[in-house]
C-alpha cells in the first residue's frame, strides 16, 4: 500500500513541489496545520493527508523524519522542534504560596475569636481611667498595683496574638511541606513514565516529556499514548478511546482506514509505529485541559474531567489518578477548608469525632463565660450595691473581656485541631518511608486502608514468581526431554522450523540482550514468555537475530497478536514460491485442538487425531503442569500459492495446523514469597491467587508459596467452573451463590479479567462473616484495570506493569515484589495505630484542661491556666505531639494481630480506660494543688487575685505540673493495646525523643523567664523537683491502669465508629445523578432533614433488600463521610466542592442503575 501511494506522487510532480514550501522554521508543516489535521478522524483524515501530503511518508518528509530510522538524535534539532511545536508536558497548576497557606490557616474560627479578644484587650489596656475615681469602681483594680504593673496590661493581649501567629505558622508550614512532598511524588511518577521511540534506527526508552513532533514511536499492547500521532504501520491494533470520546467499544486502527492515534487513549491489542504530530498543550488531551483551565471554578471541573481524560499528558500535570480521584482532593482540600472528600474510612471516623468534641467544647466555653459574667455582676452590683459609673465602664469592660478570653481559651483547648494534622503528618510520613520499601503511594488514603485489608487477590506471574521465564522441558519429534536437548539430537528440519517459528512469531521488540554486569543473567526485554522461547533457541546453539534480519518486521504479511480471548499469537509470511506459511504459538490446550498433524522424529508429518491428543495431554502436558510448568504449543501451517485464504476469517486460517513442539516453561517462585505469605496469614489476611494459567500449574505454584496447605479445606477452581457456581439459570451473578464460594476459594485459574473483577466485587460487597472484607488486588496487565479500580487498594507492578494498570492503581510496587505488599500492610496498620495513640493522648489533655478551666473559673472567677498558657499547651499537645506520635516506625509485632476491618471504632475500650484513668489522676493532682497547694508549698495563694496582678508562684506550679504530667503521659500514649513496657523501642524514634526533650527545655525557659506574658513566676529547684515527681507519677499510674482488666469495665463506651448501617442506606439512595443537588439541598435547607427522617422509615425496608442485590455499601460509607464533613463545614463551603462529590465514586454509581433518589 505504501509503495502504491509513493508512486502516485510521482505522477503529479508539480503540485508536490508547490507543497514543499518551507513553512515553520524549515519544517513543512505549521503548528496550526497539524492541529487541524489531528481533529479529523477516519476517512476524513485519510483524505486530508492525501490532499496535503500525498501519504504518511509524505508527512514524515515534511517533518524531516524517516519512518524507519526516526529522528537523528541531535540536540539542536530536538530543541528546535520543541520551540516550534511545543514540549510534551502540560504546565501544572501553580502551587499555593506560603502566604496563601498562612491566610488560609488564619480562617480558623477559634483563632479569629482569639484575635478579636486579644485586640480588644490590647486596646483597653492602653486606656487608663482617670486615677482619682478608681476608688469608686470598687476593688476592681486592686491596690496591689504599682506603676510597672499597670503598664504591663498590654502584655497578655500581645502574648495571645503572638501565640496565634505561632499556631498559624506551624499549620501553614505543615501544609506547605505536604504540598511540596506531593509535588515531589508527582514528578517522580512523571519521570518513571517512559515511551519507546526510534532515533537513529535505534530503539530508545525516553521519558514522555522528551517526545517531540516528528518522533517515530513504537506503540504496543498496554501503552497509554503520550502524544497524538499518525499511524505508519500496524499489526491488529485496537485502541480504547473511551477516555476522549466516551465510546466504549475498542476502535480498530490501521494505516489505510483510520490512522489517527490520540493522546490519553489506551492500546488494548496489537502493536504499531506512529509519527508524533502533536505534543503537550497542542495534543487532543492538552487542548481539552487548556479549555478547562480557565478559572477557579473550572479548575474544579477540570480535575473531575481529568479523571476521565487523563492521558499520559495528564500525568505530566497531575499525579496519575484513578477514577476515585483520591488525589485531587489533596489540592482542593484547603479550598473551602472542608475535610478531604475521599474514600478514607479513617477520615470519616475522625471528622465525626472532631465535630462531636468541638460541639461539647463550645457548650462548655459558653457556660463558663455566662457563669463568670453573672457572678461578677451579682458580686459587684448586688452584693456590694455599687452603681455603674460612666468613668468605670472601661474597667468593667476589661473584666468582661478577661472573662471572654477565658471562655475562648476553654474552647481552644477543647477543639482537637491536631486531629486532621495528625492524620496528614502520619500519612505523609508513611508515604515518604514507604518509598524506601518500594511502595509508590498514589492516593494517600490507600496507605491507611491497607492496614485494614482482610484479603489479597494476587496475580501469579511476576508478583509471586520472578517473571524470568525459562524453558525447562520440551517434547520434540516424539521425545519428551526433561532438560534442554543437544542440538545434534534433533533432525535439522525440526530444528530449523522451530528456530523460525520462535524467531518470527514473536514481537520483534522482544530480545535477549547480554547481561549488564559480568556474571549476571542475560537481560530479558519485552514479553517474558517470548523471552523464554528465544532463550530456548539460544540454548539450542542457534541465534534468532539473523532470522529476523532476513525477514524484517515490515515484510510480515499478517500478524494476529496475542490477546486474552485468543490466548495465542500467529504470524504469516510469504514464501519465495508465492505461497504462505503461518506460524502459531499459544496455550497448549487451545492450540493442540487446532492441530491435525505432528512432526515425528524424522521431521515428517504424521496424523494427529483426538485420541492422540488425549494421550499427549495425559502423558506429556499433565505431568509438566503438575511440576508447575506452563505448556506452550508451537505449530505451523503451509498455504500453497494458489489458495490464498480470507485473512480476516481467523478461525479458518488458524486451524489444520502441524504441531512442531510443546515446551514447558517455568517461572520460579520468588525466594522471599513463602515467608511473606506466612506473615500475611498470621496477620489474619487471606491470600488468594488469581491467574490465567491452567489449574495444575496454578495449584503447584500455590502449594510452593504456601497459599494452600495440605489438609486444609480449600477450593481451587477454573474460571468456567467458578462462573458456573456463581451464576443462576439466567446467567446472572448472585451474591448468595458467590458467598458460598469465596470464603474457601484460594486459587482461581484460567480466569478472565472479568472473573477477577467479579471475585473482587463479590468479596467487597459480601455481608456474611462477622466483619466486612477490605480487599487489596495486585495486577500488571491492561486487563487487570477494572479489578484494580474496584478493589479498596490496587497494587500495580512498577516494572512489568502496563500504563493502564498503573493508572487504575493506588500503590505502585516499584520492585514488583509481594513482600512489599506485606510492608504496605505494616505501614497501614501503623498509621491507624499512630492516630489512635495521638487520640488517646489528645483526649486526656482536652478532658483535663476543659474541666480545670471550667471549674476553676466557676469557683475562683479566674482560670488557673491562663490563655497564653493554654495556647502553649494546645500547641505542644496538638502540633508537636501529633508529630511525635504519628512518626512511630512500624514493628513486626503489628503483623501479629487481626485486621480491624471497616467498622471497628477508633477509640477502643482499652484506650477509653486509659483516657479516663489518666484524667482522674491529673484532675486529682491539679485540684489538690489549686485548693491546698499554698499550704503545702508555704506560698501565697493565687486565688481571687485582682485584674493585672503579678503572676503568682501558686498558679505557676499548677501550670508547670500540668505540663509535666502531659509530657510523661505522652510516653504512656505510645502503647494503645495495654502493653506494660511503654519505653519499648523509644530510641528507634529520634523525632519522639527530640520533641519530648525540646518541649521540656522550652517549658523551663517559659517558667523561669516567661514572666508576665506567660503569667509565670520563677520556681525554686525544690518546687521543680516536686513538679517532676508528680509528672513521673503518671508512668506509675499508667502501670496501675494497665492492671485493671478491660473486660471488667463494661460501662465504657467505644467512640468514633464508622457510619452506622441505617445511616448508610439513605445516603446510598442519593447515589445516582441526584447526588449533587442532594448535597446542595442538604446544605441549603435544614428542614429537608426531618423530612428525610420520615421518608427513611418508608424506604428502609425496600432499600435494604435492593442493596443486598446491587449497589456497593462501601460507596455509601465513603459518601457518608463526605456529606458529614460538608454539613460540618457549611459555613465555608464554596460551590465547586460538590463537583468532587459526584465524581467521587463512579464505580458504585454504576452498581445502582436505578439511581433512585430521596425527595
Amino acid at each position: 500500500m505504501g509503495d502504491m501511494a509513493n508512486s502516485s506522487i510521482e505522477f503529479h510532480p508539480k503540485p508536490q513541489q508547490q507543497r514543499d514550501v518551507p513553512q515553520a522554521g524549515g519544517f513543512g508543516c505549521t503548528l496550526a496545520e497539524l492541529r487541524t489535521l489531528m481533529e479529523l478522524r477516519g476517512a476524513e483524515a485519510l483524505q486530508k493527508i492525501e490532499e496535503a501530503y500525498g501519504d504518511v511518508s509524505g508527512l514524515c518528509r515534511r517533518l524531516k523524519t524517516s519512518p524507519t530510522e526516526g529522528l537523528a538524535d541531535n540536540t539542536n534539532d530536538l530543541e528546535k522542534r520543541r520551540q516550534i511545536y511545543g514540549q510534551n508536558f502540560i504546565p501544572p497548576k501553580q502551587p499555593k504560596t506560603f502566604l496563601q497557606l498562612v491566610w488560609e490557616a488564619l480562617q480558623d474560627v477559634t483563632l479569629i475569636i482569639l484575635e478579636v479578644a486579644a485586640i480588644v484587650s490590647l486596646g483597653l489596656s492602653f486606656y487608663a481611667p482617670p486615677g482619682e475615681e478608681s476608688e469608686a469602681c470598687g476593688n476592681v483594680s486592686g491596690g496591689a498595683e504599682d506603676e510597672g504593673e499597670a503598664e504591663a496590661g498590654w502584655i497578655e493581649g500581645a502574648a495571645i496574638l503572638l501565640s496565634v501567629i505561632c499556631v498559624v505558622l506551624v499549620t501553614a508550614f505543615n501544609d506547605w511541606s505536604k504540598e511540596k512532598q506531593f509535588r515531589g511524588l508527582q514528578s517522580r511518577i512523571e519521570q518513571e513514565q517512559k515511551f519507546t521511540v526510534i532515533r537513529n534506527g535505534q530503539l530508545l526508552q525516553v521519558p514522555v516529556a522528551a517526545l517531540v513532533v516528528g518522533d517515530i514511536a513504537q506503540v504496543k499492547y498496554g501503552d497509554l499514548l503520550p502524544a497524538d500521532g499518525v499511524l505508519i504501520q500496524a499489526n491488529d491494533l485496537k485502541i480504547d478511546e473511551s477516555s476522549l470520546t466516551g465510546e466504549s467499544d475498542h476502535v480498530r486502527k490501521s494505516a489505510d482506514k483510520d490512522p489517527m492515534l490520540l493522546s490519553g487513549t489506551h492500546v488494548m491489542e496489537g502493536s504499531g509505529r506512529m509519527v508524533v504530530t502533536a505534543v503537550g498543550v497542542n495534543s487532543q488531551t492538552g487542548i481539552i485541559f487548556t479549555l478547562l483551565g480557565a478559572g477557579g471554578e473550572e479548575e474544579e471541573k477540570k480535575d473531575k474531567k481529568a479523571k476521565k481524560q487523563d492521558g499520559a499528558v495528564a500525568m505530566e500535570m497531575q499525579p496519575l489518578k484513578s477514577a476515585e480521584g483520591g488525589e485531587m482532593e489533596e489540592r482542593e482540600k484547603k479550598k473551602a477548608n472542608a475535610p478531604k472528600k475521599e474514600k478514607s474510612v479513617l477520615q470519616g471516623k475522625l471528622t465525626k469525632l472532631a465535630v462531636q468534641i468541638g460541639k461539647a467544647g463550645l457548650v462548655m466555653s459558653a457556660i463558663t463565660v455566662i457563669i463568670l459574667v453573672l457572678y461578677f455582676v451579682i458580686e459587684t452590683f448586688v452584693v456590694e450595691g455599687r452603681t455603674w459609673l460612666a468613668e468605670c465602664t472601661p474597667v468593667y469592660v476589661q473584666y468582661f473581656v478577661k472573662f471572654f478570653i477565658i471562655g475562648v481559651t476553654v474552647l481552644v483547648v477543647a477543639v482537637p485541631e491536631g486531629l486532621p494534622l495528625a492524620v496528614t503528618i502520619s500519612l505523609a510520613y508513611s508515604v515518604k518511608k514507604m518509598m524506601k520499601d518500594n511502595n509508590l503511594v498514589r492516593h494517600l488514603d490507600a496507605c491507611e486502608t491497607m492496614g485494614n485489608a482482610t484479603a489479597i487477590c494476587s496475580d501469579k506471574t511476576g508478583t509471586l514468581t520472578t517473571n524470568r521465564m525459562t524453558v525447562v522441558q520440551s517434547y520434540l519429534g516424539d521425545t519428551h526431554y526433561k532438560e534442554i536437548p543437544a542440538p545434534s539430537a534433533l533432525t535439522p528440519k525440526i530444528l530449523d522450523l522451530l528456530v523460525h517459528a520462535i524467531s518470527i512469531n514473536s514481537a520483534y521488540t522482544t530480545k535477549i540482550l547480554p547481561p549488564e554486569k559480568e556474571g549476571a543473567l542475560p537481560r530479558q526485554v519485552g514479553n517474558k514468555t517470548e523471552c523464554a522461547l528465544l532463550g530456548f533457541v539460544l540454548d539450542l546453539k542457534r541465534d534468532f537475530q539473523p532470522v529476523r534480519e532476513q525477514i524484517p518486521e515490515d515484510k510480515l504479511y499478517k500478524v494476529y497478536t496475542f490477546n486474552s480471548v485468543r490466548k495465542s499469537m500467529s504470524t504469516v509470511i510469504r514464501m519465495p514460491d508465492g505461497g504462505f506459511r503461518l506460524f502459531s504459538k499459544g496455550a497448549s490446550e487451545i492450540l493442540l485442538k487446532k492441530c491435525t498433524n505432528i512432526l515425528n522424529s524424522n521431521g515428517e508429518l504424521r496424523g494427529f487425531r483426538p485420541r492422540d491428543r488425549d494421550d499427549m495431554v495425559r502423558k506429556i502436558i499433565e505431568p509438566m503442569a503438575c511440576d508447575g510448568l506452563r505448556t506452550i504449543c508451537i505449530a505451523y501451517r503451509d498455504f500453497s500459492a494458489g489458495q490464498e485464504p480470507d485473512w480476516d476469517n481467523e478461525n479458518e486460517v488458524v486451524g489444520d495446523l502441524t504441531c512442531i513442539a510443546v515446551v514447558g516453561i517455568e517461572d520460579p517462585v520468588r525466594p522471599e514469597v513463602p515467608e511473606a505469605i506466612r506473615k500475611c496469614q498470621r496477620a489474619g489476611i487471606t491470600v488468594r491467587m488469581v491467574t490465567g494459567d491452567n489449574i495444575n500449574t496454578a495449584r503447584a505454584i500455590a502449594a510452593k508459596c504456601g497459599i494452600i496447605q495440605p489438609g486444609e479445606d480449600f477450593l481451587c477452581l477454573e474460571g468456567k467452573e467458578f462462573n458456573r457456581r456463581i451464576r443462576n439459570e439466567k446467567g446472572e451473578i448472585e451474591q448468595e451463590r458467590l458467598d458460598k464460594v469465596w470464603p474457601k476459594l484460594r486459587v482461581l485459574a484460567r480466569s478472565s479479567p472479568t472473573d477477577k473483577h467479579t471475585l473482587v466485587k463479590g468479596i467487597i460487597d459480601s455481608t456474611t462473616g462477622e466483619q466486612r472484607q477490605v480487599v487489596a488486588v495486585t495486577g500488571d496487565g491492561t486487563n487487570d484495570g477494572p479489578a484494580l479500580k474496584k478493589a479498596d487498594v490496587g497494587f500495580a507492578m512498577g516494572i512489568a506493569g502496563t500504563d493502564v494498570a498503573k493508572e487504575a492503581s493506588d500503590i505502585i510496587l516499584t520492585d514488583d515484589n509481594f513482600t512489599s505488599i506485606v510492608k504496605a500492610v505494616m505501614w497501614g496498620r501503623n498509621v491507624y495505630d499512630s492516630i489512635s495513640k495521638f487520640l488517646q493522648f489528645q483526649l486526656t489533655v482536652n478532658v483535663v484542661a476543659v474541666i480545670v478551666a471550667f471549674t476553676g473559673a466557676c469557683i475562683t472567677q479566674d482560670s488557673p491556666l491562663k490563655a497564653v498558657q493554654m495556647l502553649w499547651v494546645n500547641l505542644i499537645m496538638d502540633t508537636f505531639a501529633s508529630l511525635a506520635l504519628a512518626t512511630e516506625p512500624p514493628t513486626e509485632s503489628l503483623l501479629l494481630r487481626k485486621p480491624y476491618g471497616r467498622d471497628k471504632p477508633l477509640i477502643s475500650r482499652t484506650m477509653m480506660k486509659n483516657i479516663l484513668g489518666h484524667a482522674v489522676y491529673q484532675l486529682a493532682i491539679i485540684f489538690t494543688l489549686l485548693f491546698v497547694g499554698e499550704l503545702f508549698f508555704d506560698i501565697d495563694s493565687g486565688r481571687n487575685a485582682p485584674l493585672h496582678s503579678p503572676p503568682s508562684e501558686h498558679y505557676t506550679i499548677i501550670f508547670n505540673t500540668f505540663v509535666m504530667m502531659q509530657l510523661f503521659n505522652e510516653i504512656n500514649a505510645r502503647k494503645i493495646h495495654g502493653e506494660r513496657n511503654v519505653f519499648d523501642g523509644i530510641f528507634s524514634n529520634p523525632i519522639f525523643c527530640t520533641i519530648v526533650l525540646g518541649t521540656f527545655g522550652i517549658q523551663i525557659v517559659i517558667v523561669q523567664f516567661g514572666g508576665k506574658p506567660f503569667s509565670c513566676s520563677p520556681l525554686s529547684t525544690e518546687q521543680w523537683l516536686w513538679c517532676l515527681f508528680v509528672g513521673v507519677g503518671e508512668l506509675v499510674w499508667g502501670q496501675v491502669i494497665a492492671t485493671i482488666p478491660t473486660s471488667q469495665l463494661k460501662c465504657l463506651k467505644e467512640a468514633g465508629h464508622g457510619p452506622g448501617k441505617d445511616e448508610m442506606t439513605d445516603e446510598e439512595l442519593a447515589e445516582g445523578e441526584e447526588e449533587i443537588d442532594h448535597a446542595e439541598r442538604e446544605l441549603r435547607r435544614g428542614q429537608i432533614l426531618w423530612f428525610r427522617g420520615l421518608n427513611r422509615i418508608q424506604t428502609q425496608m425496600e432499600v435494604v433488600s435492593t442493596f443486598k442485590r446491587s449497589g456497593s455499601v462501601q460507596g455509601a460509607v465513603r459518601r457518608r463521610s463526605s456529606v458529614l464533613s460538608q454539613l460540618h463545614d457549611v459555613t465555608n463551603l464554596s460551590t465547586p466542592t460538590h463537583a468532587i462529590l459526584s465524581a467521587a465514586n463512579p464505580t458504585s454509581a454504576a452498581g445502582n442503575p436505578g439511581g433512585e433518589s430521596v425527595p
